[in-house]
Parts: C-alpha cells; sequence; structure tokens
C-alpha cells in the first residue's frame, strides 16, 4: 500500500499542503482541472518554484475573491471586505459540484471539524462562523485540492509526525489572538505536538484540520520505502528556520517489518515533597489531570537525614506541560520541578463494549499489528453496573474481564 508521511518540522497550511503534493509529483494541470469541477469563478492556482533556505521547494498560491482576514504563516496580509462564507455555503458548493463523492464526503467532514473548532474558539455554533479566520473559496480549494491532491499520487494512509507549536500573536478579524490561534488549539486537542521556538504562526487551521482530518496517526515516520518527495513552501520567511512542509510518499513497509506500536513524546515532570499534609495529595492529582496530564503518579522515597517523602510524577503532552507544571506548584509545596523529555512507546487502542449478565461494558483493547493482545474491562462501567445490579464490583468486574478474555482468543469457527 502507498502511504504518505507529512514532515511538519517547521509549520503546514493549506497551501504548503498543495505545494508539497505538486513537488512529490502530482500534476499539477491534472489538479487544477479536477478542481474545476467545483464549478467555481473567480479563482486561481499557481505553482511556482522556489529556494527557501538553501532548499528546493514548490510553493502554491490561490487566489479566490474572498480572500481571509487573517494572514497565515503561508499568506500574505491583503486588503479585505468580505465577511466570510458559512460553513454551509462552501458545503452547498461541494454538493452541487462535479468531484467525485469520495471527495466531496471527506471534504464536507474537514469543513465540519473546521467549523466546529472555529466555533469553540468564538461561542457560536458551527454554522454562525464565518470563515474569515481561514477563507471562504480560498478554503475549500486548499481541502478540496489536498483531498484531490493524495489521491492522485494513489495514498491510501497518511501519517503525520507531531505538530509543532510556536508562540507569538497574530493580527486577525476578531483582534490580536495567541499562537497558536483559539480554533488551532481546540483542533490539536488529543494531537501529540512538540514546542517549536519561532515568534509567528506556524500552523494554520486550516492545515491542522488536513493533518488531523486526513492522517491515521502522529508519530515517528512508519517503515516505508521512498517513491518520492516533495516541499511545500510557505509565503512568509522566519529568520529561524526555512518555512517548509514535507511530503514523503512510497511503499509501506511488508507487515512483519513495519512499526507495530504507536510513538510520543512526553514530558515527564517530578517533585520531591517532604512537607505537605497527605489529604492534599489526592486533590492535588484531580487538579493535574484536569490541567492535562495522561498519567500521574506518588512513590515513597527517603531524602537526607533519611527523611520519609513522597515523589510526585506527571507525564504530560508537550502542550500541557507547562500548564501542569503550574499546577503542581499551585496544589503542592515544592519549590522546585524536574522536566525530562522522554518517548512512548504505546499499543495502538480501541474500545469495544462486552456484554455480561449484568450489562454491557466497555473493553480498552490494546492492539499491535491490527491483533487484540491485552483487553480489560472500564471500571468505571464496574462500578456503575454493580451499583445498579445491588452486586459487587468484583463480581462485575470478574465477569465483565472473562468477556474481554474472549476477545483475545476469539472461538474457532
Amino acid at each position: 500500500m502507498k502511504i504518505a508521511y507529512l514532515d511538519i518540522f517547521f509549520g503546514i497550511s493549506g497551501d504548503m499542503v498543495l505545494g508539497a503534493l505538486v513537488d512529490a509529483g502530482v500534476d499539477a494541470a491534472e489538479l487544477t482541472a479536477e478542481l474545476d469541477k467545483l464549478n467555481l469563478d473567480g479563482w486561481q492556482l499557481t505553482f511556482e518554484k522556489v529556494r527557501v533556505g538553501g532548499l528546493s521547494a514548490t510553493r502554491a498560491t490561490v487566489s479566490a475573491p474572498s480572500h481571509p482576514h487573517h494572514h497565515h504563516a503561508s499568506e500574505e496580509p491583503e486588503p479585505h471586505t468580505h465577511h466570510g462564507r458559512r460553513p454551509s455555503e462552501l458545503v452547498a458548493i461541494l454538493d452541487a459540484s462535479d468531484l467525485s463523492d469520495r471527495v466531496k464526503q471527506t471534504c464536507t467532514r474537514l469543513i465540519e471539524r473546521l467549523a466546529e473548532a472555529e466555533a469553540r474558539a468564538h461561542g457560536v455554533t458551527p454554522d454562525e462562523v464565518h470563515f474569515h479566520e481561514v477563507g471562504g473559496l480560498d478554503t475549500i480549494i486548499d481541502l478540496a485540492g489536498a483531498v484531490i491532491g493524495f489521491e492522485l499520487l494513489g495514498v491510501g494512509e497518511i501519517h503525520s509526525s507531531p505538530i509543532p507549536i510556536a508562540h507569538g500573536f497574530v493580527e486577525c478579524a476578531h483582534g490580536r489572538l495567541p499562537v497558536p490561534v483559539p480554533a488551532v488549539v481546540n483542533l490539536l486537542q488529543g494531537v501529540p505536538t512538540v514546542p517549536l521556538d519561532v515568534a509567528g504562526e506556524t500552523v494554520t487551521p486550516t492545515g491542522a484540520v488536513i493533518a488531523i482530518g486526513l492522517g491515521s496517526g502522529f508519530g515517528l515516520m512508519p517503515a516505508m520505502t521512498f517513491h518520492s518527495v516533495g516541499l511545500g513552501a510557505g509565503q512568509k520567511d522566519f529568520p529561524e528556520a526555512a518555512n517548509l512542509l514535507r511530503i514523503m510518499v512510497g511503499e509501506a513497509a511488508d507487515d512483519h517489518t513495519a512499526e507495530p506500536y504507536h510513538h510520543d513524546l512526553q514530558i515527564l515532570i517530578e517533585a520531591n515533597i517532604d512537607d505537605m499534609n497527605p489529604e492534599l495529595y489526592d486533590p492535588a492529582r484531580q487538579a493535574i489531570f484536569d490541567a492535562g496530564a495522561v498519567d500521574c503518579w506518588f512513590t515513597p522515597i527517603l531524602m537526607k537525614k533519611n527523611r520519609p517523602a513522597v515523589k510526585l510524577s506527571a507525564l504530560a503532552p508537550p502542550a500541557s506541560a507547562e500548564a501542569v507544571a503550574e499546577t503542581i506548584f499551585q496544589h503542592t509545596t515544592t519549590f522546585g520541578l524536574r522536566r525530562t523529555e522522554i518517548r512512548r512507546w504505546c499499543l495502538h487502542r480501541e474500545t469495544r463494549q462486552v456484554d455480561t449478565a449484568y450489562g454491557p461494558v466497555t473493553a480498552k483493547l490494546g492492539l499491535r499489528d491490527g491483533r487484540i493482545i491485552t483487553a480489560s474491562p472500564e471500571f468505571a462501567d464496574c462500578r456503575r453496573l454493580a451499583d445498579d445490579q445491588h452486586v459487587t464490583v468484583k463480581a462485575v468486574y470478574q465477569a465483565a474481564a472473562a468477556a474481554a478474555a474472549d476477545l483475545l482468543n476469539p472461538p474457532e469457527g
């Protein structure tokens, strides 16, 4: 199977994806011909070879009547007067187009996801969103172009590196917003990120929704044999590094050589505490989880002069690490924290419902190479059913564990 890897080492936007796809081998004329099936007037898509940071790349430029109020890393600011299009307007354009049903459905899903992120950011319903944050017609061209481009390359699966997060501020229709902008923050919930010490916006909402909505996972590049590599250039230059997106396209390795685990980057935050009321540990742990930690635990230790103490450990994605650290300072008596970057190997996770005599229970599944190798009941479900059925939690848990075990060794025949 042919796969693609989005190597987002600096940033990603819609036009950077289009440029990288053409640089990787998509025929620009064929891509434009497919986009003509949108049956729209007044837009233009051009490609040019450029050198950025000493590297050859392709820059895509989308010109459309409703240009965005908010210029992103891939765009230069332009005068504007249009209020922007609503999601339903863009979906109506797709529905009336001559594009394939698959492209229509995928683009509609991306638009809806983008609208939900913008709606949460501004406190409105999704259809009250006006796409002046990410453009109007240029948005649909970027999204449809990305979907069509991967299809023209014959890509069946897309993977992505963790998303780099820069800092600073950007001017937009709603005033001066922090980077990453709120819509991007909403899109990135649950997505691995890495810090990027760059002042300015490098990840746009359109770029983020392409990586998240089309991608099947985030982490290290999967095992593959390269067929082509493309570099897409943004229109804005940064002094820190080249504003480029790299897309690698190739054939996936055989199953026996492919990486069976999911990889991600986490920040381990630790503190040694010897002067805190033990009653405060439980509320502190809850606050740490609420701040974005994926795990938190306490270990008894001995400090100087054999003084009993507790080592607090919290594991957090890079995007949540500062919030978790601040929460630890607020809820404990520590004066300092240790910070270590670590990488995890994780089984791919799924959930499935299993039936018991007490009712259905959610089972958490760990998969490697598509095969279930561990399964465990969701304790909260077991406890709820035990309360409802007036039985012990142990009885429900044992029944659910037995049902989950059947998923590991399904009956033959």
